[in-house]
């Protein structure tokens, strides 16, 4: 009985797929410090962006330190644009273990809070909201069927602590912390059903205060696959070495 039992583990083993990470709007900052923390543990990786050209100098930089990566295109304004990368992703690596969502971009309008307009605020939802709900929906069936897999979609601190958010950005803010909230009800939803959600909230510029690097929040991740009664990390500049926890 312990033979065969030990032959079936093995043969399990062999054929248990290697873990992938899709990292929607995975850049040379926290995308890649992302990337590294979950590939050096075994994970292949999957870089998602607008722009999967400017992204190859990662995958061979990742390369170089035995991560296998590959980088797929994804227009975050287009549903049927982030399906096909998404698709692409599970056809080149396999089915998608977590999926982490952390895009910006600096060519979207800025306000305040008496500057809002429809416009000005309709486009962070479309691009943050309907874009995570998008690649969320893409990649949760699966995950349902098969009873595991794990989400963390990340936002600014803004979105647990008002009063941290800059003043112009009053208009990411309302998308942002629509995030937070609908994060923490999947987490609720989901955990009984076998699929982690997490949220990690970032309370710094990365690289302009000091200990906020890339490299430090990217820890944050990895606590949150790995703790999976946790929903949400949030990181400091001034607590770089302890971060705040809420529980689910």
């Amino acid at each position: 009985m312990t033979q065969s039992l030990q032959t079936t583990d093995i043969t399990t083993l062999r054929h248990r797929p290697t873990p992938v990470i899709a990292i929607v709007g995975g850049g040379s900052g926290l995308g890649l410090a992302i990337a590294k923390t979950f590939g050096s543990r075994g994970f292949n990786v999957a870089l998602v962006s607008r722009s999967p050209r400017k992204l190859e100098l990662l995958v061979t930089d990742l390369a170089k330190v035995g991560i296998d990566a590959a980088a797929f295109g994804a227009n975050l304004f287009d549903r049927a644009s982030i399906v096909s990368g998404l698709t692409a992703v599970t056809q080149r690596l396999g089915r998608i273990d977590v999926l982490e969502f952390s895009p910006a971009s600096p060519l979207l309008p800025t306000a305040s809070a008496t500057q809002l307009t429809h416009g000005n605020v309709q486009i962070h939802i479309d691009f943050y909201v309907h874009g995570a709900v998008a690649a969320v929906n893409q990649v949760l069936p699966d995950m349902l069927a098969r009873r595991s897999g794990t989400i963390i979609i990340t936002t600014g601190a803004s979105s647990v602590y008002p009063h941290l958010g800059r003043a112009n950005l009053t208009n990411v803010a309302l998308a942002t912390a629509g995030l937070r909230t609908w994060a923490y009800a999947l987490h609720a939803a989901l955990a009984p059903r076998g699929v982690q959600v997490g949220h990690v909230a970032i309370g710094a510029r990365l690289w302009r205060q000091p200990g906020a690097t890339p490299e430090a929040v990217a820890p944050l991740y990895w606590e949150l696959y790995t703790q999976r009664d946790l929903v949400e990390k949030v990181f400091l500049p001034e607590a770089a070495s302890g971060q705040s926890t809420r529980p689910a």
